[in-house]
C-alpha cells in the first residue's frame, strides 16, 4: 500500500484544510484529487503527514494553514483554529474561542468544533463549553495534557 493510501484510510479520506471528502479513485493531477501535506511553516512542529485536495496543498504551500470556520455559524471574533490547536496540544488546558450573541449559535458552534477538532487534532480529546457572559454566551475549548 502506498504513503498515500495509508494517510488516505487513517484520514477517513477526508481534507485536513477544507473539511471535505477526498476521492480515493481521482487522479493525483486533479484539482479535487488526493494528495499526501507534510510541509509546516513551524519548524518546531511535528510533520505529521495529512491527506489533502491537491488544490487545497497547492494553495496553501509552505505557509501555515488558516482553517476557516463556516458562514452558517453565527460567531463573533473567532479564534484561529490551528493556533488553538498547537496550544492545546502542547500545552492542554482551556481556550475562549468564539462569541455568540444567542446560546443556540455557541452550541451549534461548539457542536462544530468538536467534531472538527477530532479531525484537526486526531487523538486529542477536546471539549467545549458554551457558558454566558456579559450579554452573550462564550464558547470554549478543553483538554488535559497527552
Amino acid at each position: 500500500m502506498s504513503l498515500l493510501d495509508d494517510v488516505g484510510e487513517r484520514d477517513g479520506w477526508r481534507c485536513w484544510v477544507c473539511d471535505e471528502k477526498v476521492d480515493p479513485d481521482a487522479s493525483v493531477n486533479d484539482a479535487r484529487g488526493p494528495s499526501v501535506d507534510a510541509r509546516t511553516a513551524d519548524r518546531k512542529a511535528k510533520i505529521v503527514e495529512r491527506l489533502a485536495h491537491r488544490s487545497c496543498n497547492s494553495r496553501k504551500g509552505a505557509v501555515k494553514v488558516v482553517i476557516a470556520w463556516p458562514d452558517r455559524l453565527n460567531v463573533i471574533e473567532p479564534a484561529p483554529l490551528i493556533t488553538v490547536a498547537e496550544r492545546l496540544d502542547r500545552k492542554g488546558g482551556r481556550e475562549l474561542v468564539a462569541r455568540c450573541p444567542r446560546k443556540n449559535d455557541a452550541q451549534e458552534a461548539a457542536d462544530w468544533l468538536v467534531d472538527r477538532f477530532s479531525r484537526l487534532v486526531p487523538g486529542l480529546p477536546v471539549t467545549a463549553s458554551v457558558e454566558p457572559g456579559g450579554g452573550q454566551f462564550l464558547v470554549a475549548l478543553a483538554t488535559g495534557r497527552r
